[in-house]
């Protein structure tokens, strides 16, 4: 396009493209070697520029950031090992603390065993020695009654024979019946 003058106003006016040199640069004729070799050139000194100067350094970069990131891998595998290593101390301390509380559990009920049997033992011997009293006591009152049985039926035969038959019995007579009765008895 050309600018036309006219005055104060400008005008764009439509030139033909004779006028230009016939069509797209880079397809003509006469400018196409040295736009190869312009471009080849180019071409070569952005290879070089960025084969000497920026792929190195991201080159660089990248070497420097897989370093770290192996760097880091490391720590945190040795970091996994300790915390595994941590891990297995604790479950060795929990498992000895609990072997612990159970030989003390056992220990306790083993003593409070011992002690419940001792005074068991010695509640069974006081029981024993009051039941062999008690048996005594009752053996001395059965024999006292016995006696006791021995004068009361001889003088209830008495007592009875002398209604019956109008005299008393003599002396011996009352208690030799009363103890063949008893004899016949038991």
């Amino acid at each position: 396009m050309a600018e036309k003058s006219t005055g104060n106003v400008e005008t764009l006016e439509h030139v033909p493209a004779k006028e230009h040199g016939g069509g797209f640069p880079p397809f003509q004729k006469d400018t196409f070697a040295s736009q190869l070799l312009w471009l080849a050139f180019t071409f070569m000194a952005l290879y070089l520029l960025m084969s000497r100067i920026a792929l190195p350094r991201v080159a660089a970069i990248l070497e420097n950031r897989q370093r770290h990131i192996d760097d880091d891998l490391g720590q945190a595998e040795r970091l996994r090992g300790e915390s595994e290593e941590a891990m297995a101390v604790y479950q060795k301390a929990l498992a000895d603390a609990r072997n612990r509380a159970q030989t003390l559990a056992n220990q306790a009920r083993e003593k409070h065993a011992a002690e419940t049997l001792a005074a068991r033992k010695e509640l069974d011997a006081s029981l024993n020695a009051r039941i062999a009293d008690a048996q005594k006591d009752i053996h001395a009152r059965q024999a006292a009654a016995l006696a006791n049985v021995h004068a009361i039926a001889a003088d209830a035969a008495t007592a009875i024979l002398e209604r019956l038959i109008g005299r008393p019995p003599g002396p011996g007579e009352a208690e030799a019946a009363v103890a063949d009765a008893l004899k016949s008895r038991g």
